[in-house]
């Protein structure tokens, strides 16, 4: 299974609140969900937190579910794609600033994927010179068992972009890791704690800590989370 990242920002003259409302009242519905090969669909969208984020790269995550490479490709070409959800995205998003991730998950803390809660988003790229099945075995292993003792944290997903991002070059960025709370003080409480410092110090250890994002966003399932 596919597991898609859209990181997706609004359009110049429209605010934050606005870019979100439209993505889940109108394009995940009118346009976007009725893709035939779409599995599950689930938009978060994010949500102030950090006191030194500043103006955020992006607004909002689509997280898509496709079953393979060919169900995917088909997906681009059908109309409900070409003359819909891909003529509607200049209507609200900002389709330059559009990062999307092919991933492969892994799911290294187990927890129910529709409770509610915040989540906290880490992108990341791993340093210059440091082959990629390197990256990988060190984030499954080292360092998840480091995230794994962070308090309060219910459930925990890496999702590590696909080889075909790689054919020609490097991907844009290497993983997205995916920590879920109960509330926005749980997370206050996690970020705060020994163990979550010292999982952070071994991500700077084998990562690009100046290509590091943090996004905190709350999910809006539209099409799951059982798969259609």
């Amino acid at each position: 299974m596919i597991h898609q990242l859209i990181f997706a920002a609004p359009r110049p003259g429209m605010t934050e609140r606005e870019f979100q409302q439209y993505w889940l009242n109108v394009h995940a519905i009118t346009y976007a969900s009725k893709i035939p090969q779409i599995r599950r669909y689930l938009i978060d969208t994010r949500i102030p937190f950090f006191e030194d984020e500043g103006e955020p790269l992006w607004s909002g995550v689509a997280e898509i579910w496709l079953r393979n490479e060919q169900e995917q490709l088909e997906s681009l070409q059908t109309p409900e794609f070409l003359e819909g959800a891909r003529r509607d995205e200049p209507t609200w998003a900002a389709f330059w600033r559009t990062v999307v991730l092919d991933t492969d998950a892994h799911e290294l803390v187990e927890g129910p994927e529709d409770a509610g809660g915040v989540k906290l988003i880490v992108l990341v790229k791993r340093k210059e010179g440091l082959p990629l099945a390197d990256f990988r075995a060190r984030s499954l292993d080292t360092h998840a068992e480091l995230v794994r003792r962070v308090p309060g944290l219910r459930r925990y997903l890496q999702c590590h972009t696909r080889d075909g991002y790689y054919g020609i070059g490097e991907a844009v960025l290497d993983a997205a890791f995916q920590l879920w709370f109960d509330d926005r003080e749980a997370l206050a409480a996690a970020l705060a704690s020994a163990e979550f410092a010292k999982a952070q110090e071994d991500l700077h250890a084998f990562v690009e800590p100046r290509y590091i994002h943090r996004m905190v966003v709350t999910e809006h399932w539209v099409i799951g989370p059982e798969a259609r």
